[in-house]
C-alpha cells in the first residue's frame, strides 16, 4: 500500500512540473505600460533591459527636461524594457548625429532640421545625407519669438542688419532658423552674432549687450514671460512678405500667429513663423522598442502631458504625425495602426 501512495505522489510532482515547465506567456503584467490591459499584440520583455539614451539640448532647456521626463517614465513603468537616462547637448544637428551615428537610441528635434539631415541640405546644402533617422511622434509646436526693447527703435526684422543678435547656441536648430530668417529677409549674417542659450539671450537683453534675440519655444514659454513681464520689452512680427520668403526656405515651416493677450503687456497679435518638433528614433532600432516607447507614453497620456507644460494641450494621439517630414520608425507606425490613429 506505501509502494502505491509513493508512486502517485510522484506521479503527481512529475505532472505538476511539466506544467510549470511550458513556454512562458508572451505578456507579463511586468511586460506592459502600467494601466493597460494585457493583450497578445504586446511583445515579451527582452532578457535584460536595453540601454536607452534620451537625447535634449541645453540642460535646463525644454528639450531636455522632456527627454529627462521620459526617461523617468520609462525606467518606472517599464523597468523589464529600459534602464533609461536623459543627455544634454548643444542641439539641432548634434542630436541627430547622435542617433545617426547609433551613440543614441531617441532624441528631440525639429522636423525642419531633421528633413535637411536626410536630404544632405544643411551647412552649406552639399552634405552627407543622414540614413539612420525615423519619426516616432510630434511633441509640439517651436515658435519663433524675436524679442527686441520696447526702445530700440527696431519695427522691421531688416534692421537687425550689423546690430548684435542671440542668434542661438552654435550649431543648434535655433541657430539655422535665425540663418533662414537673415536669409529670406536679404541681411548679411553678421560677425556680430550671439551664440547663446535662451536664458543667456534673455540676460544679454536686459543688459544692453543684445539688440535681438531668437527665443524660439512653445507659447508661453519662461525666457518671453521674462522680458513681456517688465513691460520694456516685446516681440516683432514679421511682414507678410518676410513670412512667404521664411516659409520657402523650408517646407517644415508654417506661418503662426501669437494671439493678442498671449503674454502680459502683449496688446496685439504678432504674426511669426512656427516648425514641428518630434521625437526622433534611430531608424535601425528594434521594432519592440520604439512599439513599447509609444506604447507607454500614450497609454499613460496624463503622466505624459506632466511631464512638461509645453505637451499639455499639444500631446495627443490625433496630433502624432502633424508636420512629419522624415518617415516612421516600423514601431511607431506599428502602434498608430493598432490604435486606429493611421490607416
Amino acid at each position: 500500500m506505501k509502494k502505491v501512495v509513493s508512486l502517485v505522489l510522484v506521479l503527481a510532482m512529475v505532472l505538476s512540473l511539466a506544467a510549470c515547465g511550458g513556454e512562458p506567456a508572451t505578456t507579463t503584467a511586468q511586460n506592459q505600460p502600467a494601466g493597460t490591459e494585457q493583450n497578445s499584440n504586446v511583445p515579451k520583455a527582452p532578457s535584460s533591459p536595453y540601454l536607452t539614451q534620451l537625447v535634449g539640448a541645453t540642460s535646463g532647456g525644454t528639450y531636455f527636461l522632456v527627454m529627462n521626463g521620459f526617461a523617468d517614465m520609462l525606467n518606472n513603468k517599464l523597468p523589464n524594457w529600459f534602464k533609461a537616462s536623459a543627455q544634454s547637448t548643444s542641439g539641432g544637428l548634434e542630436i541627430l548625429r547622435l542617433l545617426e551615428s547609433g551613440d543614441a537610441e531617441f532624441g528631440m528635434g525639429q522636423a525642419g532640421v531633421a528633413r535637411t539631415a536626410i536630404d544632405g541640405t544643411y551647412g552649406d546644402g552639399n552634405q552627407p545625407k543622414f540614413v539612420n533617422i525615423a519619426s516616432v511622434t510630434y511633441m509640439y509646436p517651436n515658435v519663433m519669438q524675436i524679442a527686441v526693447a520696447n526702445d530700440s527703435g527696431i519695427t522691421d526684422f531688416t534692421q537687425f542688419a550689423g546690430k548684435s543678435f542671440c542668434a542661438g547656441a552654435s550649431g543648434s536648430a535655433t541657430e539655422t532658423n535665425t540663418r533662414d530668417m537673415y536669409s529670406a529677409c536679404g541681411i548679411e549674417y553678421s560677425n556680430s552674432m550671439q551664440y547663446t542659450s535662451e536664458s543667456q539671450s534673455v540676460e544679454l537683453m536686459k543688459n544692453k549687450q543684445a539688440d535681438g534675440a531668437n527665443l524660439i519655444a512653445a507659447i508661453g514659454a519662461a525666457s518671453v514671460t521674462e522680458l513681456y513681464s517688465t513691460g520694456k520689452y516685446h516681440l516683432l512680427s514679421f511682414t507678410d512678405a518676410q513670412l512667404d520668403a521664411i516659409c520657402a526656405k523650408n517646407p517644415a515651416y508654417y506661418k503662426f500667429t501669437i494671439p493678442a493677450g498671449t503674454y502680459a503687456n502683449q496688446n496685439e497679435d504678432i504674426k511669426t513663423f512656427a516648425v514641428a518638433n518630434y521625437l526622433f528614433a534611430r531608424k535601425d532600432l528594434e521594432e519592440d522598442v520604439v512599439y513599447m516607447l509609444v506604447k507607454t507614453l500614450y497609454e499613460n497620456l496624463e503622466e505624459t502631458q506632466a511631464v512638461h507644460g509645453v505637451l499639455k494641450t499639444n500631446f495627443k494621439l490625433e496630433n502624432c504625425t502633424d508636420g512629419m517630414t522624415v518617415p516612421l520608425h516600423p514601431g511607431a507606425e506599428k502602434y498608430y495602426k493598432e490604435v486606429g490613429a493611421l490607416k
